[in-house]
């Protein structure tokens, strides 16, 4: 079915018509309306406008109001001040707008028309090393941009650039092949919980780690096999292959308890760009783009100098031929824009890494492999706090690992399930828990602009007060339970009824949904959904304290309030899912 268009679009055509034929002088003028507290909308463009025709504000505001021909839209258009336009719109069109939405599967939401490719890399954990606190951002906003984007029409591709190379696998696969059995499992046929993977790899890396710091001649063997695993040495690169296949045995529970969808192919790690590395530095040395610095190849940039003003190079290889990061970075650049045909790369990466990436685009650009029509932005994001403002650690200042703080949370809100459960059994209330749970934490991550720190804490996460995501889900299992209760009553669009303040107010910003994802895709900024959701429920609990539904006056007026119900579980269901977050229909 085709977009419905919002009621704010509706009304900004009226009056750019009523503005061409007042003013035609005036060419494509902007009202540049708004949403309002005095009326449903207010247009302020005619002040900008009356200071380029130097005329009286109100004289043409007044003169615009009166060339609109009456309809069924607006209901009321109000000069005030030195020229706004305040404007109602009728009942009947907010719920006519409703009921074309309600008819729809996307709820009336257009599909981008500039639609591209994004790659969109996030969720990039280590091998060989624990999933802490640090990994929970990346993870959640890279997976909700994912829905967003994809519901927009843009089709993503995911990519999760793990840590799987670089000298720690030396040290790793020495200490393997001297323990061959480090790695075994307790029951070879069994299947392997990812807990169980994770203390192989921890013990063997604790132990190679030490061996490493107390025998030389071990730190030499270890240094020895770094330069097999790089010439490529069958025998060295399979014992590699183990340590990634363990690692992701461990990833994928991690990435399940959370709820995410992590496939296979999808999982492109360091190591996906070691045969591009070298053409990478030829390309960028033969074009100009990096020169030779004492033997380092490297890339300069004006504006970025360290505290003594010596300039600050991006190092793309290092003096002993061995490559960085950047080598990798820009190898997948690359591969992302020149094989997978991407229009935008989108990096969801801490924001302590913007250095890294401002230099490693501005290369991109000067090698000519990003430009006008393939951008890449970084979606920085800030770091996860402690309740006292500090970075988040245990009692004994180590990292939180990632996958305790997840089972805390299910348990917090398991806790608020069953305190407020009144027919669920164990089964169900372990499995509301759940969901309640990661909604809580990725909610709250989610709810915070990415560019900022937040603080974790779980009793505020919980709470079925506040903006958290357990009040949206409690908003939606409401209004299930209503429409159960209805028995024989349907909801159904009534625009003959005349609607009580609250109900106007609810249905507005229903009609607000799909502007609102469009900026959120646009803008790469999942907060802008999550508001919007907060918003509704929030006037979805004043529309269902002051009118009620089941007792209204009138079986139409029963029918239009079901109605109202229906389409703001329907839009809370679709933009939580767009977050990544399960709406139950019973709690």
């Amino acid at each position: 079915m085709a977009s419905v268009p919002s009621l704010a679009s509706t009304v900004q055509q009226r009056l750019a018509e009523g503005l061409s034929a007042a003013l035609p002088e005036a060419g494509s003028a902007d009202p540049l309306l708004r949403r309002s507290d005095r009326a449903d909308f207010q247009a302020n463009g005619i002040l900008a406008l009356a200071k380029q025709l130097k005329g009286n504000p109100r004289e043409l505001a007044t003169k615009v109001v009166e060339s609109i021909p009456a309809n069924d839209v607006l209901k009321e258009i109000e000069v005030s001040g030195p020229g706004f336009l305040n404007i109602t719109v009728s009942d009947a069109a907010i719920v006519e707008t409703l009921a074309a939405r309600a008819a729809d599967a996307r709820l009336g939401v257009p599909l981008n028309e500039a639609a591209g490719t994004t790659v969109i890399d996030y969720a990039q954990p280590n091998v060989a090393k624990e999933m802490h606190v640090g990994h929970l951002r990346s993870a959640v906003i890279g997976a909700a941009m994912v829905e967003i984007l994809e519901f927009t029409g843009e089709t993503v591709v995911r990519r999760h650039h793990i840590g799987d190379w670089g000298t720690q696998f030396g040290m790793l696969i020495q200490y393997l092949i001297e323990h061959p059995h480090e790695l075994d499992h307790k029951d070879e046929g069994a299947e392997v919980s990812g807990e169980e993977a994770m203390s192989n790899l921890n013990r063997l890396y604790k132990a190679s780690r030490a061996l490493f710091d107390a025998d030389e001649e071990f730190k030499t063997r270890a240094r020895a096999r770094v330069v097999d695993l790089q010439a490529g040495d069958e025998e060295t690169l399979a014992l590699w292959q183990r340590f990634v296949d363990e690692s992701k045995i461990y990833f994928y529970s991690v990435f399940e308890k959370l709820d995410m969808d992590v496939r296979d192919p999808d999982i492109v790690g360091e190591s996906g760009y070691n045969d591009m590395l070298q053409e990478t530095c030829r390309i960028l040395e033969e074009s100009g783009v990096a020169v030779r610095s004492e033997g380092a190849l490297c890339v300069f940039f004006d504006d970025i100098k360290g505290p003594d003003g010596s300039p600050v190079p991006l190092i793309v290889q290092k003096s002993d031929g061995g490559f960085g990061y950047a080598a990798t970075d820009l190898s997948a650049i690359r591969d992302r824009v020149q094989n997978l045909k991407a229009t935008s790369l989108l990096y969801v990466v801490d924001a302590r890494q913007s250095l890294h990436f401002k230099m490693v685009f501005e290369t991109a650009r000067r090698a000519g492999w990003l430009n006008d029509e393939v951008k890449a932005v970084q979606l920085a994001f800030g770091t996860v706090l402690g309740k006292d403002g500090k970075p988040f650690k245990t009692r004994e200042g180590e990292t939180v690992r990632l996958v305790d703080l997840l089972d805390e949370a299910i348990d917090r809100a398991s806790a608020v399930v069953r305190e407020k459960a009144q027919d669920l059994t164990e089964e169900e209330i372990a499995e509301r828990g759940a969901q309640v749970g990661i909604g809580a934490v990725k909610y709250a991550d989610l709810s915070t602009s990415a560019a900022r720190d937040y603080k974790f804490d779980l009793d505020q996460m919980v709470s079925l007060n506040g903006d958290t995501s357990v009040y949206l889900q409690y908003a939606y299992a409401r209004i299930q339970s209503i429409l159960r209760k209805a028995g024989d009553a349907k909801p159904a669009a009534r625009p003959e009824l005349e609607l009580a303040p609250s109900e106007r107010a609810l249905g507005l910003h229903l009609d607000g949904f799909g502007e609102t994802i469009a900026e959120t895709a646009t803008e790469y900024a999942p907060h802008k959904l999550a508001a919007y959701l907060y918003q509704l429920a929030s006037l979805y609990t004043t529309f269902y304290s002051e009118c009620p539904v089941l007792k209204a006056d009138t079986p139409e007026q029963v029918k239009n309030r079901l109605f109202l119900c229906d389409l703001t579980a329907r839009t809370l269901h679709q933009g939580m899912a767009l977050l990544g977050i399960r709406t139950p229909e019973r709690l």
